[in-house]
C-alpha cells in the first residue's frame, strides 16, 4: 500500500495527516478565508506526529499536498537490547526495533510487559502512547533526615527503569509509587515494602 497520496488542499479538513518535507503532520485547524479578489487561501495549524510541535502554513487554491495514511495499534515492550527498544504486536506477534531516539523521554516509563498505543506511517513507528498513569518500584533513594520543615520536602529516588524523579521523603528503597508518565511526576505510594 502506497504510504502516502497528493491531494487538493480544498480537500484538507481537521484531522487530515499530511507528509511535508517528509514530516507527518496533523492538521489541527484549518480556516479558510475567500478574499474579494484572487485566489482562496487556507490557513492551517499542523502538528508533527513526531514531537508535537505546532507549524502555521498557508496554502492557496489549487495546490496540492500529500496525504498521508497512520494506522495505530497496541504493541507491548519486552525488553531494551543496547540503545533499542523491542516491542511486540500484540495481534500479529511481529516483533520491531525501535531507536531511544524516536522514544524520547517516553522511554523512562516503560516497564516490560507494558502495552502501549503506536503510531504508524509505513513501517516507521513515528510516536507511541503511554498509559496515562505507571507503576514504577522505587530502586535507590537518597536517605532522609528527620529535620522539622513546614514545607514538605522533596528527595531524588531511582526508579527501575533507571530514572531519576522527585519524591516525598517518606518514600523508601522497594516501593511501588504511580507516576504521571505526561509530566513524570510523582502521584502516590501503591504499596510499600514488606
Amino acid at each position: 500500500m502506497n504510504v502516502h497520496r497528493p491531494i487538493d488542499i480544498e480537500d484538507v479538513h481537521k484531522n487530515t495527516k499530511l507528509l511535508i518535507d517528509g514530516i507527518p503532520y496533523n492538521a489541527d485547524d484549518v480556516d479558510f478565508v475567500k478574499p474579494g479578489k484572487g485566489r482562496a487561501i487556507y490557513r492551517i495549524r499542523l502538528r508533527n506526529l513526531r514531537d508535537n510541535t505546532v507549524l502555521d502554513r498557508t496554502f492557496h487554491s489549487g495546490d496540492t499536498v500529500e496525504e498521508v495514511y497512520i494506522t495505530t495499534h497496541e504493541e507491548q515492550y519486552l525488553y531494551q537490547e543496547s540503545d533499542h527498544y523491542v516491542f511486540m504486536n500484540t495481534e500479529t506477534f511481529d516483533q520491531r526495533f525501535v531507536s531511544e531516539e524516536v522514544l524520547g523521554d517516553k522511554r523512562h516509563f516503560l516497564k516490560e510487559g507494558s502495552v502501549v498505543t503506536v503510531t504508524i506511517m509505513g513501517e516507521e513507528m513515528i510516536d507511541i502512547t503511554l498509559p496515562t498513569f505507571v507503576e514504577l518500584a522505587v530502586v535507590g533513594s537518597e536517605i532522609t533526615t528527620k529535620t522539622a520543615t513546614i514545607t514538605p520536602q522533596n528527595k531524588a529516588a531511582v526508579l527501575e527503569t533507571g530514572h531519576t524523579i522527585g519524591v516525598p521523603s517518606f518514600i523508601k528503597e522497594g516501593d511501588i509509587i504511580k507516576v504521571d508518565t505526561r509530566s513524570g511526576n510523582y502521584v502516590e505510594r501503591v504499596n510499600i515494602r514488606k
